[in-house]
């Protein structure tokens, strides 16, 4: 028998514009919280709410009325002006779903990149169970630790190095292909990519101090893949399994590939962009429909496995200079494409929160032992599969 409902208070943006959450009750507070506005949800008293935990104010919209549409119990809270108490004991939560973005520097976020990795070990020491927690988060934040994932298990990558300081810019890109990138080891939607195209504007470019490392001073030195057919594929995968995959036709001169901001099918059909403002310029990406071979499914699967990535995304290509096919991005913090329904012919978010709701009921668990095994086959047999 449902119990009662009671309603609990949480606390909305203030029209001043803070962008942050309150904490819901419950929850140790902190001296630092300022308030908003007070608004009420109805929530069944016989379960603990569902923790948004998120600082982008659009990507995440589709998410949210999928909650709502099934009057699931859940709370918002921003990364960007968050506090916890390591000493408590109990949470007033059943589940956190990790939505912080690398890219959150772009937007006045770089606090919540660092103070996310030290709440979710404290969640993980509570037996708190987390969607895309801890060792997913640690991921999300290296793609130098995502390349050494890649080595482990034996995938295609494109070749790089991995410097701390520009003066090792040009001496790390020695042997490697050009044109290469030079990308920061935090980065998210593209950013702090640069290309270089021979072995002296790179060398310019560290001389002159024009380098980008990121947050961390961290930066890969990679080749340049230029994608056959003028695609990469992009693989989503959800509980540790193939959900869908898309392929996402470029300009040629963006590095930002988000697929809620892709605005057309490869035929040309419009897609309504739900997770954009309604006054977002349009990308110029197409997108299509895809399945990917078996081996690549695999791969991809795990892939998340070993990153501990419960939702996520992870992109390949086919370099057109050679027809090997490469996996270049994991990407613990997937957006899932525009339009969903008109591209692949269901809608994501039904599916995420039909695992969200089960995960929320299940409490927690430890995660699956990883295999003994890691490697897969060759490199060799990694051709023109895609």
């Amino acid at each position: 028998m449902v119990k009662v409902a009671k309603v609990a208070t949480f606390f909305a943006p203030s029209p001043s514009g803070w962008s942050g959450f309150a904490h819901e009750a419950g929850e140790a507070t902190c001296s630092h919280d300022r308030p908003g506005r007070p608004y009420n949800r109805v929530m069944r008293a016989d379960r603990k709410p569902i923790v948004i935990y998120h600082e982008h104010p659009d990507w995440f919209r589709p998410l949210f009325a999928e909650l709502d549409r099934r009057s699931l119990p859940y709370v918002k809270l921003d990364p960007r002006a968050h506090c916890y108490d390591p000493g408590e004991r109990v949470s007033p939560y059943s589940l956190v779903f990790n939505r912080m973005s690398p890219s959150a520097y772009l937007r006045g976020g770089i606090q919540g990149m660092f103070h996310t990795l030290g709440w979710l070990a404290h969640l993980d020491r509570l037996r708190v169970p987390t969607f895309n927690g801890l060792g997913a988060f640690t991921y999300e934040t290296s793609k130098a630790r995502q390349l050494t994932l890649l080595q482990a298990l034996n995938l295609p990558y494109p070749r790089a190095r991995v410097i701390n300081h520009p003066s090792r810019a040009a001496a790390a890109a020695d042997g490697l292909r050009f044109p290469v990138v030079v990308k920061a080891n935090v980065g998210g939607s593209g950013a702090g990519i640069v290309r270089f195209d021979a072995p002296e504007d790179l060398a310019r470019a560290a001389a002159e101090n024009r380098l980008d490392f990121g947050v961390d001073h961290t930066a890969l030195v990679q080749e340049f893949v230029p994608a056959r057919g003028g695609h990469i594929t992009r693989v989503e995968l959800l509980g540790g399994k193939f959900l869908y995959a898309i392929k996402v036709f470029t300009p040629g001169d963006t590095f930002n590939l988000c697929p809620a901001d892709i605005c057309q099918r490869s035929d040309g059909v419009e897609l309504t962009r739900t997770a954009c403002p309604v006054d977002a310029p349009k990308t110029g990406l197409k997108v299509e429909a895809y399945t990917p071979p078996d081996e690549v499914i695999d791969a991809c699967e795990a892939i998340v496995r070993e990153a501990e990535i419960d939702v996520g995304g992870i992109e390949y290509m086919v370099d057109d200079r050679d027809g090997r096919l490469v996996y270049y991005d994991i990407n613990a913090l997937s957006n899932f494409v525009a339009d969903a329904v008109n591209v692949i012919g269901f809608d994501p978010f039904a599916r995420l929160v039909d695992v969200l709701d089960r995960r929320s009921l299940v409490g927690w668990l430890p995660r699956t032992p990883k295999r003994q095994d890691l490697s897969f086959p060759d490199a060799e047999v990694w051709d023109a599969a895609g």
